[in-house]
């Protein structure tokens, strides 16, 4: 049995993808997580420059549970491209990640 899938056109190995803001952009969890086994990593989203976010605090408690005010915080497109592609690419510990990965100019 398989699960390999296609999402929008991209091919998958299996469904099971990590979370934006849960899983950072992917490479942090690499001595946790068998970063192969995954599916793919939907990576948190990028500036052109980077973003500090909002000040403290940044999550509130509601009566209906816990709502969040990060205010896109990344470290921009460049920093991204120069530390988490380029381990993306050019591996870890483990060697490169396989991904099947279409970058634009930065």
């Amino acid at each position: 049995m398989t699960l390999e899938t296609s999402l929008c056109g991209i091919a998958l190995r299996n469904p099971v993808l990590a979370a934006s803001g849960t899983f950072g952009y992917g490479v942090e969890f690499e001595k946790q997580v068998d970063l192969e086994a995954l599916g793919g990593f939907v990576v948190k989203g990028l500036s052109r420059e980077p973003i500090e976010g909002n000040p403290p605090p940044r999550l509130y408690e509601t009566r209906c549970g816990m709502m969040n005010s990060i205010g896109l915080q990344n470290i921009g497109a460049r920093a991204s491209a120069n530390a988490v592609v380029f381990r993306w690419l050019c591996g870890s510990a483990n060697g490169p990640i396989r991904t099947t990965t279409s970058f634009g100019t930065l």
